[in-house]
């Protein structure tokens, strides 16, 4: 069954990892997906998507947008708008990582994090709550981080941004709610993605699993199964919500 039939869906930072993977699980089920990029993007990644498809579609678009410049996300949010006449979900999932200690965190490097990670779910948010709002329907779907639900050493800047993440969306699903707009997080846990290989590849590594229940690390298919449960009717009593998707790490 197609969850997401003649549905139009953003997804930010859709080129790769758990943005790809998302992407891809919701053209199968049967939405418009509309992904952004920022420098990345290449023709093969979309073609990866349109190939996991029974057969080549169209249901696949790109555009390139820096999320974290509100001008760039107004223009692009009308374009879709125009080009589809309908947005009925948002992903914001785009971000970065920068890990090192406190000690050696500039206000630069403080700014960077916050400006990528937590600015651009701001944009993207108010930016489509416009259209959901008057079509009296929508779901927003923000990435967070069980970083910013437990802290973790290294990560002071990017727990911070995912924290604000969380209590931004339980603040936008109470003023959205009489919309019949929705807005849910996720917080994934150690996710198999290139911006964690370098983990992975590390001695640190083996301690990771030790501390998982289920002895694995995620996949991004892992995160966007429950994506597109969050995205379809399957969760219309659902919103204000920030859901751990971690293997049972630290349980």
């Amino acid at each position: 069954m197609a969850l997401l039939k003649d549905k139009v869906a953003i997804i930010t930072g859709g080129s790769r990892g758990i943005g790809n993977a998302i992407a891809t699980k919701f053209a199968m089920h049967g939405a418009q997906v509309i992904i952004t990029y920022k420098k990345d993007y290449t023709k093969a990644q979309i073609g990866a998507i349109k190939k996991s498809l029974a057969g080549d579609c169209n249901c696949v678009d790109a555009y390139r947008v820096d999320v974290s410049k509100y001008a760039q996300c107004e223009q692009f949010v009308n374009k879709v708008f125009e080009k589809y006449g309908r947005i009925d979900i948002c992903v914001n999932n785009a971000g970065i990582s920068k890990d090192t200690t406190l000690s050696r965190t500039t206000p630069e490097l403080w700014d960077e994090i916050i400006v990528n990670n937590l600015y651009s779910v701001f944009n993207m948010t108010k930016l489509v709550a416009r259209f959901m709002g008057k079509a009296k329907s929508g779901s927003i779907i923000n990435l967070s981080s069980i970083v910013g639900i437990f802290g973790n050493s290294w990560q002071s800047s990017y727990a911070a941004s995912k924290a604000g993440i969380i209590g931004f969306t339980k603040s936008v699903a109470k003023e959205l709610g009489s919309k019949n707009v929705r807005c849910n997080a996720i917080a994934p846990g150690f996710i198999q993605t290139e911006m964690t290989q370098h983990l992975i590849d590390a001695e640190i590594s083996s301690g990771f699993l030790k501390n998982i229940s289920l002895r694995r690390y995620g996949q991004p298919e892992d995160v966007a199964g429950f994506a597109l449960f969050l995205a379809s009717d399957e969760s219309a009593y659902m919103t204000g919500q920030a859901i751990c998707i971690d293997g049972g790490i630290g349980k």
